[in-house]
């Protein structure tokens, strides 16, 4: 855990650190906003910000957005400045520590941010066989290829793997190659020099440099040019990057890892993916099952979601009703735990009583479930599988005569609802690509409409 502290903590900086070494976390400190930006440009690194709420943290958080910079914040400040930490919370802030620190409550923090990063929850034998071959492999500096469809938990095995292998104690940097537009990818990975190009304001180090002497994940490195997948099979057989407007190679000791929910081999069959670099990313695959193929473990981690949502939202933690057991083991999955994920938040939200009910389990008509409330009317009436059949016929009835751009600009927009906003996810539930998405969102923006705020690409659970 490495963790930036900015600004002086009003005198707390030396208990704040103390507190936060003894959890094992590396500290570092800077004054300003500015400085901050600076030494993640240089390269740094944080997984977590304490902000001091004299900072200016919505400014702060538009920089790190600006520059692609995906860390999260806590704030911190006298106790009794609640006006503070609610201007912090609203400009971004994940929490607000009081000061002087509590040592358990910034240990619950950290720890809260590590388990975020690599938790891993099964009982299937599948994933059991997955998660063996991993904790044999770890230890090695080969490069591995984890493989399987979207939200099946990719980063999170890439996570694992990092914190069972020698380097457990340096940086574990990813790149989603698939979130970063095509002109940007390539000074992300290999840093820039000022002036490089238009917007390079100041020196950046890039994620090769960042994640010196520990690992680097490629997120679907399926979807990168294969301009840029020479330029990365030269930097990972000489162990050299050259920064974009450098005149000097640079010297990087890294391990690869890399995710794809693509076949690869027919990705390279087509001439999409090199060759070379297949063989160079695939000395050991670690292919993750989809969940429909794993049913043991849907209870397990719809339990995880349930907790993690419920203290996050401040509500009681209630326990799955039978007939909502039922529902989540009967489901197919197509978005994986991502899916399973964003139905878990919404069903506490939605709950009512001493239980989750299976109402307040909403699986939407895209993965081929009728609308909660035509269920709730045939649980209540026990209508019959004739009747279920004509309600959805009428619901498609009623977009006869309207255009088609209508309906698909509301599918769209009611999928990235249903997504809480994650991107990658929506593009999968769609089977669209995620650039496609990303232009009818600016088009529907363009348009004055009402656009779903971005989510979290990357959960706890899936990639």
């Amino acid at each position: 855990m490495r963790l930036l502290i900015v600004g002086d903590l009003q005198g707390q900086i030396g208990a704040a650190t103390r507190i936060a070494r003894g959890r094992g976390a590396k500290v570092s400190q800077v004054p300003d906003a500015e400085s901050a930006m600076a030494a993640l440009r240089g390269g740094a690194g944080a997984d977590l910000l304490m902000v001091e709420v004299r900072v200016d943290i919505a400014a702060l958080v538009a920089m790190l957005e600006a520059e692609r910079f995906s860390v999260s914040i806590v704030a911190c400040g006298v106790a009794n400045d609640a006006q503070a930490a609610v201007k912090a919370i609203r400009a971004g802030a994940k929490e607000y520590i009081p000061l002087p620190p509590d040592e358990q409550l910034i240990a619950a923090v950290l720890e809260a941010i590590a388990e975020e990063s690599h938790a891993v929850i099964y009982e299937s034998s599948a994933m059991a066989e997955v998660l063996s071959l991993a904790e044999q492999v770890a230890p090695s500096e080969a490069s591995l290829l984890i493989t399987g469809e979207s939200g099946t938990g990719k980063e999170v095995m890439a996570r694992f793997v990092h914190e069972k292998s020698k380097r457990k104690d340096n940086a574990f940097i990813s790149v989603n190659c698939a979130a970063i537009p095509e002109n940007l990818l390539e000074s992300e990975l290999f840093g820039h020099e000022k002036g490089a190009f238009t917007g390079a304001i100041a020196r950046r180090i890039g994620k090769f440099e960042e994640a010196d002497g520990g690992t680097l994940l490629l997120d679907e490195i399926s979807e990168m040019d294969p301009r840029l997948q020479a330029k990365l099979l030269r930097a990972i057989q000489e162990k050299e990057i050259d920064r974009v407007g450098g005149n000097k190679p640079v010297k990087v000791d890294i391990r690869i890892l890399a995710t794809s929910n693509r076949d690869l081999q027919a990705e390279v069959k087509k001439g999409t993916f090199r060759e070379d670099l297949f063989f160079r990313l695939n000395v050991i695959n670690l292919a993750i099952p989809p969940l429909r193929e794993r049913k043991d473990d849907i209870l397990p981690i719809a339990q995880h979601f349930v907790e993690k949502y419920s203290k996050a939202n401040g509500v009681p933690t209630r326990p799955l009703s039978v007939e909502a057991v039922g529902k989540l083991k009967t489901h197919r999955w197509p978005g994986n735990v991502r899916e399973l994920e964003n139905t878990m938040h919404r069903a506490v939200l939605m709950a009512t009583g001493t239980e989750i009910g299976a109402q307040a389990v909403f699986l939407p008509q895209l993965s081929g479930e009728i609308p909660a409330a035509i269920s709730t009317t045939h649980e209540n009436s026990n209508a019959s599988s004739a009747s279920s059949f004509g309600a959805q016929r009428a619901e498609r009835n009623d977009m006869v005569g309207r255009k088609l751009e209508d309906v698909e600009k509301e599918l769209i927009l009611d999928t990235l609802n249903h997504c809480l906003g994650n991107r990658t996810h929506a593009a999968n539930v769609l089977g669209i690509s995620i650039r496609t998405l990303r232009n009818k969102i600016k088009q529907y923006s363009d348009m004055g409409e009402n656009v779903p705020p971005y989510g979290d690409n990357k959960t706890a659970s899936g990639s």
